[in-house]
């Protein structure tokens, strides 16, 4: 069960890395590398059915562009609203 959940979370990561415009693949790439690997199986398939959609579509309503319908709000989305993606580009204190 292990490899198959740790084949399922490569598998996912390498989905949220590669989603089609750049922004997306920040948004999608940053959040998976943060928090797929202690994502449990519920949370991956929450993450996995916002990967099936639409990039921007996602990508709106993580940014607030758009409103998402009520069957996309949840803890998921919430938890990709509150990822700080520009941290990702920030430079670190030395």
């Amino acid at each position: 069960m292990t490899c198959e959940i740790d084949d399922r979370r490569k598998r996912i990561l390498y989905r949220a890395r590669y989603r089609g415009f750049r922004e997306a693949d920040f948004l999608f790439g940053g959040f998976a590398e943060a928090f797929v690997g202690g994502m449990t199986v519920e949370e991956l398939d929450e993450f996995e059915a916002l990967l099936a959609m639409s990039d921007h579509d996602v990508y709106g309503w993580v940014t607030g562009e758009k409103v998402a319908p009520a069957n996309v709000e949840g803890p998921m989305l919430d938890r990709m609203r509150a990822f700080d993606v520009s941290a990702l580009t920030r430079p670190r204190d030395e």
